[in-house]
């Protein structure tokens, strides 16, 4: 058996900013991890997406290049290419992140599996080649070990027409004709990734829009550019079979009553993740919930004393930069940090790579008036059409502000309440969203951020414009 101040179990986003801030504490740290220290996020998910979704945004670029007085034409992909981009950027990153886990911690490659001890916690790691397994014992142990994709009840995944997010990001091809099942964030930015390369592509959601976490009105704007944009986009609208025959695929949807048979070469199913818990001993130390996610506190400690958790095995948010803030804090807790502050997941900023992108902080306005009330709630919004960045990107999206209606609070200027929550649809939306943070977290009032001057032309004056304008005082706007 070998002893460390901590282990991590899961090298992914919430593990590795657990491991680095506990060593960054003065704790000598260990991470258990089965592929590779990076995760889904760096290996099959976040990062490798956004490579081929930059290579949509240039192309999508391309189509209008007649709008901007370009003799441009797409000849198709260059697949090889393509991947080698994609797994440079992986590359890139990899090699820096693998450089911090050895230097700042001890890494254990293998499968781990919690076991309580008459020592305490410790992880069993067994290697991938085999062989006996290591106790690592630990004072306080982590549980970050990730998500996986949800499958769709009575659709099997072959893992070549019928596939989910794992198969699916690594095509050199984009599929003739694809259907994405499910318009979460994921089916959203495929079918975003699919489009611009030549595939016809049908989103299918089950619920009444697109993007059903985000604002109504973001929602509206995404499908509509959807729609326009050549995207078909089937709402209310169950899969109720999918069958695979000589390598393809037809896909039978309930529309308004009826059956409606799509046929596909490649059918995308993205409903979602559920928590990677499963042979962890999570089930064996009973810290897990109906659904495989750990029960814990706001802080992410579980009833079992010195056992945490952080990222997707919690029932937070599934986001790679939620993981790393759950991670600071409990890294923090276990250090002994004073006065460490809970993640207020409500604050966290939402970010969906579509085209065109959304972003989101703080409440929907269902959500405000739901919590406040509809006369203490008031909404102002304010277009790109308007914005001339946003007309140069060619963009109809729009910055929603969700505020209080009521008095300000006490000292704050104006008379208009704090700013609840802040929905940007359009170019760029996902680097806007942090000025929306700091207003959503700080509880700022619209009066306050009118005052703050952005550069012209930008695409952040756009949020500029939607503080003055719910302030009273519209410059561009009315």
């Amino acid at each position: 058996m070998t002893h460390h101040d901590l282990v991590v179990l899961g090298g992914g986003p919430g593990g590795y900013a657990t491991a680095f801030r506990a060593a960054s504490r003065g704790l000598d740290v260990a991470v258990v991890e089965r592929d590779r220290v990076g995760g889904t996020c760096l290996h099959r998910g976040c990062i490798p997406s956004k490579a081929v979704l930059h290579v949509a945004e240039v192309l999508s670029e391309v189509h209008r290049g007649d709008v901007l007085g370009l003799r441009v034409s797409f000849d198709g992909l260059d697949g090889q290419a393509l991947s080698e981009f994609r797994e440079g950027v992986i590359t890139t990153l990899y090699k820096g992140l693998s450089f911090l886990a050895k230097e700042r911690t001890t890494l254990y490659e293998g499968h781990g599996s919690i076991v309580a001890t008459e020592d305490g916690l410790a992880v069993d790691v067994v290697a991938s080649e085999g062989g006996e397994p290591v106790r690592v014992h630990g004072r306080d142990v982590v549980l970050a070990t990730g998500s996986h994709p949800r499958s769709l009840p009575g659709v099997a995944v072959d893992g070549e027409v019928v596939q989910t997010s794992d198969q699916a990001l690594w095509f050199t091809e984009a599929p003739e004709r694809a259907v994405v099942i499910g318009a979460g964030a994921i089916g959203m930015e495929f079918a975003s990734m699919w489009h611009p390369m030549g595939s016809h592509v049908t989103v299918v959601e089950a619920l009444d829009r697109v993007l059903p976490l985000e604002d109504a009105d973001s929602s509206a704007a995404v499908a509509t550019a959807f729609r326009r944009r050549g995207i078909d986009v089937l709402t209310s609208a169950p899969v109720s079979r999918v069958e695979v025959d000589g390598g393809r695929a037809v896909v039978e949807v309930e529309v308004d009553g009826a059956v409606q048979s799509i046929e596909a070469d490649r059918v995308l199913v993205a409903i979602g993740r559920g928590p990677s818990t499963d042979d962890t001993g999570a089930a064996q130390l009973g810290v897990l919930d109906d659904h495989g996610f750990v029960m814990t506190d706001a802080f992410g400690a579980s009833s079992v004393d010195g056992l945490w958790a952080v990222g997707d095995v919690r029932p937070t948010l599934a986001l790679a930069h939620a993981a790393f803030a759950e991670g600071f804090v409990v890294a923090d807790r276990i250090a002994g940090v004073e006065d460490v502050v809970a993640v207020d997941h409500v604050n966290t900023p939402r970010v969906t790579y579509c085209h065109p992108e959304v972003a989101s902080v703080g409440l929907t306005e269902s959500e405000a008036r739901a919590r406040h009330g509809d006369d203490t709630v008031a909404t102002t919004s304010y277009p790109f059409k308007a914005n001339a960045k946003g007309i140069i990107h060619g963009s109809d999206g729009l910055v929603k502000l969700v505020h209080a209606a009521g008095e300000p609070p006490a000292g704050a200027p104006g008379d208009a309440g704090p700013v609840l929550g802040v929905h940007v649809v359009g170019p760029h939306a996902t680097d806007l969203i942090g000025e929306a943070t700091l207003a959503t977290a700080w509880q700022a009032v619209p009066t306050e951020l009118a005052a703050i001057t952005h550069a012209h032309p930008t695409l952040s004056e756009a949020m500029g414009e939607a503080f003055q304008a719910a302030a009273g005082v519209p410059f561009h706007g009315h």
